[in-house]
């Protein structure tokens, strides 16, 4: 089945992606979810004619999010977290605590658009995650896990 996405579907494709998926994942849950859209060609039409309009603005987008990128490079991070015997943190380091001490250092992003490897950190040290500022602009980021004094 051929469907057009209206939104980001993680591990599938990016909003207005043509992507082909199995008949009952498109008809059970994405389009009931308002996630993507049948791709007659009537609505490829109309979607190339709206990436078409589009193009100058993206190139806008992709320049600023470069830009936010680029602000990582200047920035280092480390994130305080009670910790107990050893390395190991009383709870866990997530990707909100992450984007929150981002964005006291200027670099505005959701959440949802970083992934740190393994995910949820438990212990102290070195760790990267990934930002998507973009679909076209990812960055890795390396911050430190430090215990409290």
């Amino acid at each position: 089945m051929e469907l057009i996405l209206k939104k980001d579907v993680d591990n599938l494709g990016f909003k207005d992606d043509v992507v082909n998926v199995k008949n009952g994942y498109g008809r059970n849950f994405l389009i009931p979810q308002g996630y993507a859209e049948l791709a007659t060609p009537s609505t490829k039409k109309v979607l190339a004619e709206t990436l078409k309009q589009r193009a100058y603005k993206e190139q806008k987008n992709i320049d600023e999010a470069k830009k936010q990128a680029a602000k990582l490079n200047d920035i280092e991070i480390k994130l305080t977290a009670k910790s107990g015997a050893g390395d190991k943190l009383f709870g866990s380091i997530t990707d909100a605590d992450l984007a929150e001490a981002l964005s006291k250092e200027g670099v505005d992003i959701e959440k949802k658009y970083i992934s740190i490897a393994g995910g949820n950190i438990k212990r102290l040290g070195q760790y990267e995650a990934t930002l998507r500022f973009h679909r076209e602009v990812v960055s890795n980021f390396t911050f430190d896990v430090v215990g409290e004094a």
